[in-house]
């Protein structure tokens, strides 16, 4: 499966937010729209532009952004969409889930407890099983183990978290992603991953491209792409139809 990113621009709120919300979510649709016509199979939608993030709950104006960006998406675009509320704002994106025909959500820090950039965050998983009963009990979480911009709070090895997160923290599926946004995962890492887990759904969240699908294709179940399908892999750019259809061609060659 290939899910693509769509990177909204800065919200209101946010200090980069320079006014134009209908600027905004036509830029999201377009993009929305170049994955759909490439070949990708499903959605993310994140609030990308509004660094720096909050360690856990986004303001509401962040949300009800999110919630025009989304709708106007899904009157777009067939294919099944999702929501990541950065920085781990899970109740959050479930709401938009419920408000916007969402299917899945991304929580960077669901179980354990990691040292980011925002400082330490926890995770959460009690409250957040228990909040998506209430609004949107068939969405799906994918949670990141050992999630980028950021280190583990202990001397945990992936494999370890990783079963907890599904385990214990009853995740949906688990991501692996690299160091930071655009960068790829490490391969032994998602074995170690792929062996301690071998029945659960593994997503690549991050650093897939043409250039290194093929040693993750055995791997994994899905890659969530954004920066390698942007024009000239410029995050800030459009997305190109063209790169999506490649990598979409790419996945659909066995391994």
């Amino acid at each position: 499966m290939l899910i693509g990113v769509v990177h909204l621009k800065p919200l209101p709120g946010s200090p980069r937010w320079q006014g134009g919300l209908e600027r905004v979510i036509q830029f999201a649709v377009d993009d929305a729209r170049a994955y759909e016509r490439g070949g990708a199979q499903a959605l993310f939608i994140e609030n990308f532009g509004d660094v720096p993030f909050p360690k856990t709950h986004v303001g509401p104006e962040t949300i009800a952004a999110m919630a025009a960006a989304g709708r106007a998406v899904r009157a777009a675009v067939k294919l099944p969409i999702g929501f990541n509320v950065l920085r781990n704002d899970a109740c959050a994106a479930l709401a938009l889930c419920a408000a916007c025909g969402g299917s899945f959500i991304r929580v960077n820090v669901h179980t354990g407890a990691m040292l980011t950039d925002q400082g330490l965050i926890e995770g959460d998983a009690y409250a957040t099983l228990r909040y998506r009963e209430r609004v949107c009990p068939q969405t799906q979480i994918f949670a990141d183990v050992h999630v980028k911009h950021a280190v583990p709070l202990g001397d945990w090895k992936i494999e370890d978290s990783a079963r907890d997160t599904l385990e214990r923290g009853v995740a949906d599926a688990l991501i692996i992603s690299g160091s930071g946004t655009g960068l790829a995962a490490d391969v032994a890492e998602a074995q170690r991953v792929r062996r301690a887990c071998p029945a659960a759904k593994i997503l690549l969240g991050s650093g897939v491209n043409l250039a290194n699908i093929r040693s993750f294709l055995p791997l994994a179940d899905g890659f969530i792409v954004g920066t390698s399908l942007k024009r000239a892999s410029r995050l800030s750019n459009p997305v190109d139809a063209n790169r999506v259809r490649a990598l979409a061609a790419a996945l659909a060659v066995p391994a």
